[in-house]
């Protein structure tokens, strides 16, 4: 009796790390180009070349789809930094986030008015993105603190996330200007050190 017969489960194999990150780039493609409304697991699974069965089976929905998408090609890897001091640890992160500006401005359009009216998304996006990243980077401050730079982690570390984000994504609005090096360092030795070591 073979296997199919006995009503065995037939094993699909797993996807690989390399085409989860290839479908979930997909996914930040259609949202840059036609925003959250326009995005549907149809649609990606077109421009992905999967089955709409292979997306519901590993998200059971669109909003946690974009959630995971944003999440796993995050540009920075925590604890792939470290320098040896919180100034250069800082500096690392904005310019990584200086190389991804284009793409992360785009993103956060696209979702802008989508969180704010969609609840079932606002929720996923900072459950399995905004919570777990923001943690990581507040490891950076942390590991300051392990090091003797800093007595304790200050109250300002809770505002780190929000303020490299910030500084990345509103100066074209703001000034028209890309968020080049020069600014980003700027906002490092002005903004987050003297926040951080004075708080």
């Amino acid at each position: 009796m073979s296997a199919d017969a006995a009503g065995s489960t037939v094993r699909r194999p797993r996807m690989t790390q390399a085409r989860r990150l290839e479908l979930l780039n997909v996914v930040l493609d259609v949202l840059s180009e036609a925003g959250y409304e326009a995005l549907s697991m149809d649609v990606v699974a077109s421009r992905a070349r999967c089955s709409k069965a292979t997306l519901y089976r590993l998200w059971p929905g669109k909003p946690q789809l974009v959630a995971a998408a944003l999440y796993d090609t995050r540009p920075i890897r925590v604890e792939e930094i470290d320098t040896g001091t919180l100034r250069g640890d800082l500096l690392t992160m904005v310019g990584v986030f200086g190389s991804y500006e284009d793409r992360a401005t785009a993103l956060f359009a696209a979702l802008g008015h989508a969180v704010l009216v969609d609840e079932e998304l606002a929720v996923a996006v900072r459950t399995s993105m905004l919570d777990p990243w923001c943690a990581e980077l507040i490891e950076v401050v942390d590991r300051a603190v392990e090091r003797r730079e800093l007595p304790v982690r200050p109250a300002a570390a809770d505002l780190l996330p929000q303020l490299l984000l910030s500084a990345v994504v509103t100066r074209r609005m703001f000034e028209g200007s890309r968020a080049d090096t020069d600014y980003l360092t700027r906002c490092v030795d002005d903004v987050l050190l003297p926040a951080l070591l004075h708080s």
